[in-house]
């Protein structure tokens, strides 16, 4: 059964003269192991007298595999539960999502093991609950003489990265040193954890650097680390001496570095990577696919992220989510809402990320019509409530075609208090023209209530004062602007040439060709 030989592991079971606990427990065990756990139900049902590890062998299995109905009536059905019955409940709640659920059986556990401790902090870490993850430690530090073992350790370290506290980082390592817990056991991963969570805090590099032997998952998350900082030479850098050290990447590794490419709009950049792809990867999964139409959309190359996505066999939410986005981006209305369309019949369930597409696509094109009613039909329809960004789409939407006073009249009646961001939307929205100059005024006054140093508010005031022939309250404005240090930050452009950046800011006069350009 370990080897993978579970048909004559089988037959030698079926050919036994006499079977014991034991026997029918390690034909279970192999068969669940080998995902094969209808029959392995069929054998757990046919054994004459059951104990506790043919019970925990086979919840543990419907767990492990996210089906916890099943797991839960077999639970309830078992009389003498122990700890591993308990926890292997709540990490298989916690695998499925449903970690308020693996929370009230921890709290009902009678009794919890380290074992059971780690289950439930790595259960809210991998859910993205790092906070929690990290009070439950400090409440098993407290309320128990259980100490932390490498797998504890694994996930907080993942928690603090997540909450990017570089202190608390430190405390855990800290931690972990004070405990006698080495670095190198657990096949790597304590390692590439603090690798990982350093990486966030930007300060990984002594510890990669120090790392006795450096597999593809540790390159990969000090590379990754880099993309999360915006480090994207080092990145690129780090990737060109994995590639020479011999060290094969990983899937993650192109994902990654794709998304940084993406990020920069370098093209040439990602097109290398998608040829080494092409020449090394004979297999392309569902996330690699992903990152290359979003890489492509981002580059501006939108015909080539279209032909990836069209012959993809598998499409799951963020195949569509990246094809609708990269057509909004790009103002291509049409081809967006074409593309919902195939989602909707495809039976993919939308979210929140496909209606801000489809509502910013709309936003771009003047489909002022079709995008409110998308808005409207949010909560009856597709059962997603409407998040700042949607409202924000809808104030573009409205102001982009002209329709200012309505963009008005839709802020004041939102079901919330409207923020600096909504204010400087309907600002930005107003433009110029003498028939908006009030509506800008007032926003831009209410949008430095809120946020006293903005500086686009005040440059639009100042404007408005001398369009209205204020030059007195421009003046004073102006002098406010001065003692508050408020400055227009100017805008930014770049442009690749032959693996060269150059960038170039608004009246930038330092660049030897500025006359020419």
């Amino acid at each position: 059964a370990d080897a993978g030989r579970i048909c004559e592991a089988r037959r030698l079971f079926d050919e036994m003269p006499e079977r014991n606990a034991v026997s029918w427990n390690s034909m279970i065990a192999g068969l669940i192991r080998n995902e094969d756990l209808e029959e392995a139900r069929r054998v757990f049902d046919a054994m004459p007298e059951k104990n506790a590890v043919s019970w925990n062998a086979i919840i543990s299995g419907y767990a492990v595999n996210c089906r916890m109905e099943e797991a839960s009536v077999l639970f309830e059905k078992m009389e003498d539960r122990n700890v591993i019955t308990w926890t292997s409940m709540i990490a298989g709640y916690c695998r499925r999502g449903e970690v308020d659920e693996g929370f009230l059986l921890f709290q009902r556990m009678p009794e919890r093991n380290v074992v059971s401790w780690t289950a439930m902090i790595g259960g809210f870490t991998w859910n993205g609950l790092f906070e929690e993850a990290l009070l439950l430690f400090i409440a098993m530090k407290k309320n128990s003489e259980i100490r932390p073992n490498g797998e504890t350790f694994i996930s907080l370290a993942y928690a603090c990265a997540g909450l990017r506290f570089p202190c608390l980082g430190k405390q855990l390592h800290a931690q972990l040193i004070f405990n006698g817990i080495e670095c190198d056991v657990y096949d790597g991963r304590l390692s590439r954890s603090l690798v990982h969570m350093y990486c966030s805090f930007a300060k990984a590099g002594y510890l990669f650097n120090s790392l006795p032997e450096k597999d593809a998952i540790a390159w990969t998350a000090m590379i990754s680390g880099n993309v999360q900082n915006e480090h994207f030479v080092e990145a690129a850098c780090l990737f060109s001496e994995m590639c020479a050290h011999g060290v094969i990447p990983l899937n993650a590794t192109y994902s990654t570095l794709l998304g940084a490419a993406g990020a920069l709009a370098n093209f040439d950049m990602g097109r290398q990577l998608h040829c080494m792809l092409m020449k090394t990867q004979y297999i392309f999964d569902v996330i690699l696919d992903n990152s290359l139409i979003s890489m492509y959309a981002k580059c501006g190359v939108i015909d080539d992220a279209y032909r990836i996505f069209s012959k993809m066999v598998y499409r799951d939410l963020v195949s569509w989510n990246s094809m609708i986005m990269g057509y909004s981006h790009h103002g291509l209305a049409k081809e967006a809402l074409m593309v919902f369309e195939g989602m909707l019949k495809s039976g993919t369930h939308q979210n929140s990320v496909t209606l801000l597409g489809i509502l910013s696509a709309c936003s771009h094109a003047g489909f002022v019509s079709q995008g409110l009613e998308l808005f409207n039909s949010m909560s009856d329809v597709y059962a997603i409530q409407p998040s700042l960004e949607h409202y924000i789409c809808i104030i573009n939407l409205l102001g982009r075609a002209g329709k200012v006073k309505e963009a008005e009249e839709f802020v004041l009646g939102l079901p919330f208090k409207p923020d600096h961001v909504i204010w400087g939307t309907l600002l930005g929205v107003c433009g110029l023209s003498g028939t908006n100059n009030e509506i800008a005024s007032r926003a831009a006054k209410r949008l430095l209530e809120l946020d006293p140093c903005n500086a686009p508010a005040h440059v639009v005031l100042c404007n408005i004062y001398v369009a209205n022939g204020q030059l007195s309250e421009e003046k004073k404005l102006r002098k406010e602007m001065a003692l508050k240090g408020v400055r227009k930050f100017p805008g930014c452009s770049w442009i690749i040439i032959n693996g060269t950046f150059h960038v170039f800011l608004s009246g930038d006069k330092l660049n030897p060709q500025a006359a020419k350009i």
